[in-house]
């Protein structure tokens, strides 16, 4: 069991470090890389199409079972790990958050896809038949242009990606649904970009909403409209998700991780935690680390 919590960049897992990306088919990934059975996370965009093998895969702490013809997508800071069986194998594409922003106008552009949001249960995603084969095209022109350099070859690369990213959001979106107007399309972007900032501090909706020059009403009503759920929930769920995320590193106790997220009384820390996990801070670290499967 390792007492750090591993942290991986693109530069520390390829050569090829010069555009802020790595492009692989899995296996061979997985021979140079054999220690990411361990709940590690990664500072860039990671994604992996799986087209053989099966196992296990967490995503901040959700368990899914490895298929082929499954695509997982995962954001920068999410945490995760592996379970393998058999002869695993298919594609894998890791780039930086700039690696897309020098490309195009819009710096949230990948936002506006379900698979990129941080939600792990958006992030899992079973290729149907009718476009399998054309995401594995394209997954294959990404490994030739990778293998076989030539002139704008990234971009190249690029906009071989967008197309995997758009083919499979007009396949996995809700027509039917309405669509959120641009305003409230932002103004939850804008929400949760607040609470990554400063939900160690920061706990009440009403705090937000003063910040969104909105009323506290004004922010749950958004937040049931557009996730289902008022806004304490979110605030809440982004504090217990960094909680857990923290207490997979051995380095730090309980108590030091209540302290660091301004819990004052660590008893309050360990009500807090139990009550919506049923665990206490110690027993989910115990459960997580020592029993990696679900």
């Amino acid at each position: 069991m390792k007492s750090t919590f591993p942290v991986y960049d693109i530069c520390k897992l390829s050569d090829f470090q010069q555009e802020d990306m790595l492009v692989s088919r899995f296996g061979t990934y997985l021979e140079k890389h054999t220690d990411l059975h361990f709940p590690h996370k990664h500072s860039f965009y990671h994604l992996v199409l799986f087209t053989k093998g099966g196992g296990t895969h967490a995503i901040d702490f959700k368990w899914f079972k490895v298929e082929p013809h499954q695509i997982y997508f995962m954001v920068p800071g999410q945490v995760h790990s592996w379970t393998f069986e058999g002869d695993v194998d298919g594609y894998v594409v890791h780039f930086s958050e700039a690696f897309f922003q020098s490309f195009l106008l819009l710096n949230d552009y990948l936002q506006h896809f379900a698979f990129f949001s941080g939600n792990a249960d958006d992030q899992v995603i079973e290729l149907t038949d009718d476009i399998r084969p054309q995401v594995i095209c394209l997954f294959e022109n990404i490994i030739a242009e990778s293998e076989h350099p030539a002139a704008m070859g990234v971009d190249m690369i690029r906009t071989l990606l967008l197309q995997v990213f758009i083919l499979i959001n007009r396949k996995n979106a809700a027509p039917e649904q309405k669509q959120p107007s641009a305003y409230n399309y932002t103004l939850l972007k804008n929400f949760r970009l607040l609470i990554e900032e400063n939900f160690a501090t920061l706990r009440l909706p009403k705090d937000y909403a003063q910040l969104l020059y909105i009323t506290p009403n004004h922010l749950n009503a958004l937040c049931n409209d557009m996730l289902g759920m008022p806004a304490g929930d979110v605030i809440r769920n982004r504090v217990l998700l960094e909680i857990k995320r923290l207490l997979i590193n051995l380095d730090l106790t309980a108590a030091e991780i209540g302290y660091r997220l301004n819990f004052n009384d660590n008893s309050y820390f360990t009500k807090f935690f139990k009550k919506y996990t049923g665990l206490t801070p110690e027993d989910f670290r115990k459960n997580t680390l020592k029993n990696p499967k679900p």
